[in-house]
């Protein structure tokens, strides 16, 4: 995986935590399920990559 693209997941999911607790601390229902998408993305894109890395042997 590139470095950019790693820094770029871990900042998504990051970004994502605090949507989340934002939203639980708030009580809204919204922001938190944003926040669980956005670390559902950046995990996905995660996946995709390692996988990627391991059929080119990087």
């Amino acid at each position: 995986m590139a470095l950019g693209d790693d820094i770029k997941n871990t900042a998504q999911n990051l970004g994502g935590k605090a949507k989340e607790a934002v939203g639980t601390a708030t009580g809204n229902e919204q922001l938190t399920a944003e926040g669980k998408g956005d670390q559902a993305a950046a995990t996905a894109k995660k996946t995709v990559s390692d996988v990627k890395d391991k059929l080119t042997g990087k």
